[in-house]
């Protein structure tokens, strides 16, 4: 009698179910799949929604009622929490209004200007043949501030610069005789110190500006020693890349560029133990990591935001899983060297600067798992549903199941590699000729490439790195036409919403999507590549090396990619790319021929399944044929039929 076997596989982001039937012989015939979001943190009885939706969509799609269900299969899904904390290791500090490193969209006019900062309501009264740079509040009328600035230059007055609150600066030069630099969008002008010094420069469109963005230029204009000139150096590496910036020298005015303790992380390996800090960047923590590997646990120095993200990643299995806090590790950790904006302090326009961070991504795992639990909730609730005669078992080791499904990929045999690019992990496994599996799971996925993207963007914005993430880019140059990242052109018949023109665009199925950010196109395509080659494709050679014979990429042949992350449109590639040196033939997945890079996990669940019932079927198949040989095949000098016959 055939029965109707639906495996299920417990992602860290999806639930994926397989429908199949299979035969007394253990002959298999899928008939069905379907996905849905995970519910809860993998491996908890959280879990039960997402999977019993995902099996009565499976069952629809195949056509099978729910009273026909006979066993359900769950992989052996071990909880597992990724953490990140971003590491900042300098920061800029500028007290008392030093700077206002702005780049509003549009400043006005151009060049550079250098003059005493005075208020707009004193303009009147400056004296002939003196430098001034004009503050203007909020509330003025930017046609009367171009006449008073007029007005002011047939006096005599040089007003050399001019920094507003509204948002005017190209409507105030358009009506200037004379043309000067003017920021704008300064939010509070109110902070900025009147009878002091300052510099006011705008480049021109598409250009950034150059005197104030270098120390020695600020070191001419203020008159500044060597000694002065190392302390304003954080200011001009603060304004790098601006279009516009305002610098103004107070005598108390404390500027410093400091390294920021980011704490130190204890690696406890097996057989030895390292300290490193976190400061000292990726490349020494990852390769502190190997000499420790494998890695039992990591400690986190207390009181540092590294010893914050150890610990509530540590707590929060322990409270999902209730386990004692003692029976928490750390499996793996990888560190990621990146960059973040930081708002400067002492700033008044809320002005940034990029300083060098470090991402630290860390997964934990439990010493035993609670799927027992998670496996009588599935049945209760699927029972309750309607599925009387259900028998959900834990059907194997998450690994092992990987392989077996990436193996019904066509033009697959063993030996085999499988990579799978889920949203927590990266999970490795090698199923050699014999039959025998070894695998490795390491931190750092698809939901660290988003929060990388987030943090150098700065976009505040998961969903929306999220989005970037997984789609090509656009600019709408006009109403009727994208010019692709590629460098190609899309034209179209119809205008593009007014939101998009002008804009950088995401390129998804549903439609393009304005980014709303100032960033170019290929300042965010860099980023997007740089995050992923950081976390994937470090990760996929450090998961290839670990289970490699001797650690030798040259010894693996064939490497199959499965999981969400392995449907992205350029992960792949760079993956393929990175192992191309050593040889080896690496590509996406098609499970059961059909189903692409995903189902790996569950299809070989019911392929697990398969087999036993197939061995079942032949230890029966053998123990009749022994039973029967014992009737026909006397022993040496019995007579068939006669007293000596065994049964």
């Amino acid at each position: 009698m055939n029965r109707t076997v639906v495996g299920v596989d417990i992602g860290n982001s999806t639930t994926e179910a397989s429908v199949a039937t299979i035969g007394p012989s253990g002959s298999v015939g899928y008939v069905g799949a379907a996905l849905t979001q995970t519910t809860g943190i993998k491996g908890t009885v959280k879990n039960v929604d997402g999977v019993a939706k995902c099996v009565a969509w499976a069952l629809e799609g195949a056509g099978i009622a729910l009273a026909d269900l006979d066993v359900v299969l769950l992989n052996e899904a071990t909880p597992v929490i990724s953490g990140m904390a971003m590491e900042t290791i300098t920061e800029t500090i500028i007290t008392e209004s030093t700077m206002i490193g702005h780049d509003p969209r549009t400043p006005g006019g151009r060049g550079l200007g250098v003059g005493t900062i005075i208020a707009f309501e004193s303009l009147a009264d400056a004296e002939p043949g003196v430098a001034v740079i004009v503050l203007v509040p909020n509330g003025v009328d930017f046609e009367v501030v171009a006449a008073a600035f007029n007005a002011a230059g047939e006096r005599g007055v040089e007003v050399s610069g001019a920094v507003l609150c509204n948002d005017d600066a190209v409507l105030v030069a358009n009506r200037l005789r004379t043309t000067i630099p003017i920021v704008d969008e300064v939010s509070r002008i109110d902070a900025v110190p009147l009878g002091m010094l300052a510099a006011v420069e705008v480049a021109g469109p598409g250009q950034s500006i150059r005197t104030l963005s270098n120390a020695y230029g600020l070191a001419t204009i203020f008159d500044l020693d060597p000694e002065q000139t190392k302390v304003v150096s954080p200011v001009a590496r603060a304004l790098t890349g601006n279009r516009s910036a305002v610098v103004v020298r107070t005598p108390s005015g404390d500027v410093a560029d400091r390294t920021v303790p980011a704490g130190s992380l204890e690696l406890i390996g097996m057989n030895r133990r390292a300290a490193v800090d976190v400061s000292r960047g990726a490349a020494e923590i990852m390769a502190a990591v190997q000499r420790v590997s494998p890695l039992s646990d990591v400690l986190g120095e207390s009181g540092t935001n590294t010893g914050g993200m150890i610990s509530n990643v540590r707590q929060s299995m322990a409270d999902l899983s209730n386990h004692a806090l003692a029976d928490v590790r750390i499996q793996d950790l990888l560190a990621v060297d990146t960059v973040v904006p930081q708002e400067v302090r002492g700033g008044v326009a809320g002005e940034v600067a990029l300083e060098n961070a470090v991402a630290l991504a860390a997964m934990v795992r439990t010493k035993e798992t609670g799927m027992r639990a998670v496996a009588a909730a599935v049945a209760e609730r699927l029972r309750d549903a309607g599925a009387h005669r259900v028998e959900v078992i834990v059907g194997g080791v998450e690994a092992e199941m990987a392989v077996l499904g990436a193996l019904t990929t066509p033009g697959t045999d063993k030996p085999l590699v499988v990579l799978d690019l889920g949203g927590g992990s990266t999970d490795a496994a090698v199923i050699q000729t014999n039959g025998q599996i070894e695998a490795t799971h390491l931190a750092g996925a698809g939901d660290l490439v988003s929060k990388l993207i987030d943090a150098e963007l700065g976009l505040d914005n998961l969903e929306l790195a999220e989005e970037i993430k997984r789609c090509p880019l656009g600019k709408a140059e006009s109403f009727f036409h994208v010019r692709l990242e590629n460098g190609t052109a899309q034209f179209f018949d119809t205008a593009l919403p007014a939101t998009a023109f002008a804009r950088v665009v995401t390129l998804s199925e549903h439609g393009m999507n304005p980014i709303p950010t100032r960033h170019s196109l290929d300042r965010i395509r860099t980023v997007r590549r740089t995050a992923k080659e950081r976390v994937f494709v470090v990760n996929a050679l450090r998961a290839l090396r670990s289970i490699a014979p001797a650690g030798d990429l040259r010894q693996i042949g064939f490497v199959v990619l499965l999981g969400g992350c392995a449907l992205d449109f350029e992960i792949p590639d760079q993956i393929a790319d990175a192992v191309a040196p050593y040889g080896i033939v690496c590509g996406t997945g098609n499970v059961r021929g059909t189903e692409g890079p995903r189902n790996a996990v569950a299809s070989g669940l019911v392929a697990s399944y398969a087999m036993s019932i197939q061995g079942d079927a032949m230890s029966t198949q053998g123990d009749a044929m022994s039973i029967q040989g014992d009737k026909v095949a006397p022993p040496d000098g019995a007579v068939p039929g006669g007293v000596g016959a065994h049964v």
